[in-house]
């Protein structure tokens, strides 16, 4: 009797135990802790991952190389450096409004021109990523990967932009209008004296726009469907939860 007894409670533990098993993966699953990409490959995930960043990489530079590619983006638009925009309001109301919105624009159409120099730096960090890297970054926030390029490529890409921006700043005529706009700021009575490194300003601006952009499209692929462009991106970011 006390052997069957024995025998009852065991199978009746063992069947709460499978049962509250069931319910642990139930709710975990129901929590998203459970990831589906686990099941994928390393191998499908790194190049899922370098799909990915190509894509985005490839979206972004065109999106900022194209005309007003900046200029019309409200994101990314280059300003007036703050360090002389005393010297813009001062001209604008004494009737050159026309001249400073000429420098803006010309700020602006000199990034744009600058950019297409980042996709050759990007592509090389894609083909060094590794396995372990990508794990990290497909397990990461939305704009994971746009921080590992960044990393990767920052410095590489703003010693790159600098003398393409230099160059397109003198092509679309924005150093001479700078000259221009201080030349004549410094008519002025008793106005104090400013200055600017516009080919720094113009370069760090141009590639925080240009990352900025690549996080816009980071968060596309992982978020909306819609912007998986392949089966393999649909595979890798469809079952990742965020």
């Amino acid at each position: 009797m006390k052997r069957c007894l024995l025998i009852a409670a065991a199978v009746s533990l063992l069947s709460i135990a499978t049962s509250q098993a069931g319910l642990l993966e139930d709710v975990t699953k129901g929590l998203g802790l459970q990831e589906q990409s686990s099941s994928l490959d390393d191998a499908t995930i790194a190049k899922g991952l370098k799909e990915a960043l190509a894509v985005g990489t490839e979206r972004a530079v065109t999106a900022v190389s194209k005309p007003d590619g900046f200029f019309g983006n409200q994101l990314i638009k280059i300003l007036m450096p703050e360090k002389i925009q005393n010297v813009a309001n001062l001209l604008g109301k004494m009737g050159f409004q026309s001249q400073v919105d000429e420098f803006v624009l010309s700020m602006n159409t000199a990034a744009e021109k600058a950019a297409p120099k980042a996709a050759s730096y990007f592509a090389d960090a894609i083909r060094e990523m590794t396995i372990a890297d990508a794990r990290k970054i497909l397990q990461g926030g939305n704009t994971a990967a746009t921080e590992y390029l960044r990393q990767k490529t920052g410095t590489k890409i703003q010693n790159s932009f600098k003398p393409a921006v230099t160059k397109s700043l003198n092509e679309v005529g924005a150093t001479r209008s700078y000259n221009q706009l201080m030349e004549t700021y410094a008519t002025v009575p008793f106005a104090p004296r400013e200055s600017l490194d516009l080919d720094t300003y113009v370069t760090g601006k141009a590639v925080d726009g240009l990352f900025l952009m690549l996080g816009v499209e980071e968060k596309k692929i992982r978020t909306d469907p819609a912007a998986r462009a392949t089966e393999l991106l649909k595979n890798v970011f469809g079952s990742t939860p965020r």
